[in-house]
C-alpha cells in the first residue's frame, strides 16, 4: 500500500471516490491511501450516502484521505466500513497526541458533540474505497450542522501535516501489520 500526498488547495467533489481514480490521476497501480488540504464540495451526482441526498457536505478546508484497497474482488463493502471505522479510530489516538479528546458515533467524530469529520465507504467490482475528512476550519460548513476545526483547538498547519502523515503511515502499518498476521497464523 503507498501513501500519496496530493497538492494541497485540490478540492473533494466526490469524484475521487470512484474505482481507480488514484491509477487514473498518478498512475499508481497499488492500493492507496492519498491525502491533501482542501476544500470540499460534494456535487449531488456524485453522493454515495442515501441519507445525504439533498444536503450540503462542504467546508472550505479539510484535511481529506481517500483510500482504496484492491486485495479483494468484488469489494467487501463490510470490509470497506470495518476499514473506515480503523481509520476513524487511528485518527481519535492521532488527535490525543495534540490533546485533542473526541468522542465516536459510527464513522462521526466529535469535539464537544460538534461534527469534525466526514465520511463514506464503498465497493466497486475492482476495490474497497473510503473518503475521509476532517475540518480545518469551520468556515463553509453547512449552516443546519455544528460543526468543529482542528484550527479551533489549537493546531497549527504544520502540526496538521504531521497529524496527515501521522494517521497514513500507521494506517498502512495497520494493515501490513494484519496481512503478516494472517500470513503466519495456523488454520484449521
Amino acid at each position: 500500500m503507498q501513501y500519496l500526498k496530493w497538492e494541497d488547495g485540490n478540492e473533494y467533489d466526490g469524484s475521487q471516490i470512484n474505482p481507480s481514480w488514484a491509477f487514473q490521476e498518478f498512475g499508481v497501480k497499488d492500493s492507496t491511501i492519498v491525502s491533501w488540504l482542501g476544500p470540499m464540495n460534494i456535487l449531488g451526482k456524485n453522493l454515495i450516502d442515501y441519507e445525504d441526498v439533498g444536503l450540503d457536505i462542504k467546508g472550505n478546508m479539510m484535511l481529506n484521505f481517500i483510500v482504496e484497497h484492491f486485495d479483494e474482488q468484488p469489494g467487501s463493502l463490510r470490509l470497506a466500513y470495518h476499514r473506515q471505522r480503523m481509520l476513524v479510530m487511528i485518527t481519535r489516538d492521532k488527535l490525543l497526541d495534540y490533546g485533542i479528546k473526541t468522542t465516536q458515533d459510527g464513522d462521526d467524530i466529535f469535539i464537544n458533540n460538534k461534527k469534525l469529520s466526514v465520511s463514506i465507504a464503498t465497493a466497486s467490482i475492482s476495490s474497497m474505497k473510503m473518503h475521509f475528512a476532517l475540518n480545518i476550519t469551520v468556515d463553509g460548513t453547512p449552516e443546519d450542522v455544528e460543526t468543529s476545526a482542528l484550527e479551533d483547538n489549537g493546531m497549527t498547519i504544520e502540526q496538521i501535516h504531521q497529524l496527515q502523515d501521522s494517521i497514513a503511515e500507521t494506517y498502512i502499518e495497520t494493515i501490513e501489520t494484519i496481512e503478516k498476521d494472517i500470513v503466519k497464523t495456523k488454520v484449521f
